[in-house]
């Protein structure tokens, strides 16, 4: 059982619909036609467009509407349509998400758990994620911000093989955070 499209709307980048004018719906009077082969027939009226394409049973398609004439193919819709939302699920298959993991540090961090930290970030840069480092003061450590830069600076050496520096440290109230992506 074949399925029925109702409407011709398809999905801009940019979210908005564009609609597909097919048949009566187009409303140029002169048309560019492009036979189901793909060859090129010329510039004809819209009527006789709509005659060859009723003859040969198939529909005639405004396929890029901006351009003067028209361009119009002629070919089944629904076949087109299929298509369209064929690729269209086919690139959204290919398209990785690229996540952001944060890796949180004190700047009195134990070694044991400076390393548990830095295999952490390690393993979510392997898959693919990018890494906010971002290492929070509390209290007195504030005082003594020296302790946050060296820290930091260390953890960018000790990932320097695998990761690069996508934002650099910035100090951010509490905060010092930058941003790292795996190099390979």
């Amino acid at each position: 059982m074949t399925k029925a499209y109702n409407s011709g709307n398809f999905h801009r980048k940019d979210n908005r619909v564009v609609r597909t004018h097919v048949n009566r719906q187009i409303r140029a009077e002169r048309i560019r036609l492009i036979d189901a082969d793909g060859s090129q027939i010329g510039i004809v009226p819209l009527e006789e467009g709509l005659r060859i394409a009723e003859q040969r049973g198939l529909d005639l398609v405004e396929i890029a509407p901006d351009t003067s004439p028209p361009v119009c193919r002629i070919l089944d819709f629904n076949k087109f349509k299929y298509q369209q939302e064929k690729r269209a699920k086919e690139a959204k298959k290919k398209q990785k998400q690229v996540h952001i993991k944060e890796a949180r540090f004190k700047p009195r961090i134990e070694e044991h758990d400076y390393q548990v930290m830095l295999k952490r970030i390690l393993r979510f840069l392997e898959r693919g994620d990018r890494v906010r480092v971002r290492l929070f003061f509390r209290g007195r450590e504030m005082a003594h911000p020296e302790l946050g830069d060296n820290l930091m600076k260390r953890i960018l050496a000790d990932l320097d093989a695998v990761a690069s520096v996508e934002k650099p440290p910035v100090r951010e109230g509490r905060y010092i955070t930058a941003i790292l992506f795996s190099k390979h």
